[in-house]
């Protein structure tokens, strides 16, 4: 069985939706969890979540002899990178940046947009951005992009008792 395979399968037993891994420098072993779509209600994930995956990880890495030097576990983040079609279609209406790999025709030579997130058609996504002419529509695949992440809804009014 593949790291990768290893990963998602502990993962989502646990109840978590695994975002995103990545094998860094140095035997690093970066992974990503959230909640699952069903659970987004339960808010953002916290340090005992993060525990709890990591306590299991270690676990199953040491059964399967894993090769790895550290393990990280952590949230993805009030920004978090959208990499499934499914990711596209949980966030619509929500704001996002979307990095594309080469500039779209008629989107004069632009590869980044930030607008608001349309539900998927298929495997057709669309961004509703600010154009130079006013309000403007961006289709594209999943295949187009390179990055894609949420804009960061971050709220800094004090809370009244």
């Amino acid at each position: 069985m593949q790291l990768s395979e290893m990963i998602e399968k502990t993962v989502q037993g646990l109840g978590y939706e695994l975002v995103d891994f990545e094998l860094a420098a140095r035997g690093l072993v970066r992974v990503y969890i959230d909640f699952v779509p069903e659970e987004a209600d339960r808010g953002f994930i916290t340090v005992e979540d993060c525990e709890k995956v990591t306590h299991q990880l270690l676990h199953v890495l040491t059964v399967e002899n894993a090769v790895y030097e550290r393990l990280e576990v952590s949230s993805p983040g009030l920004d978090r990178p959208l990499k499934k079609i499914a990711d596209f279609g949980r966030f619509a209406g929500q704001e996002a940046i979307v990095k594309l790999r080469s500039p779209m025709p008629g989107a004069a030579n632009r590869k980044s947009f930030q607008g608001v997130l349309q539900a998927p058609e298929g495997d057709r996504l669309a961004l509703e951005f600010e154009g130079n002419e006013g309000p403007a529509m961006l289709e594209f695949t999943l295949a187009d992009v390179d990055k894609a992440r949420l804009v960061p809804k971050v709220d800094f009014r004090s809370r009244k008792a």
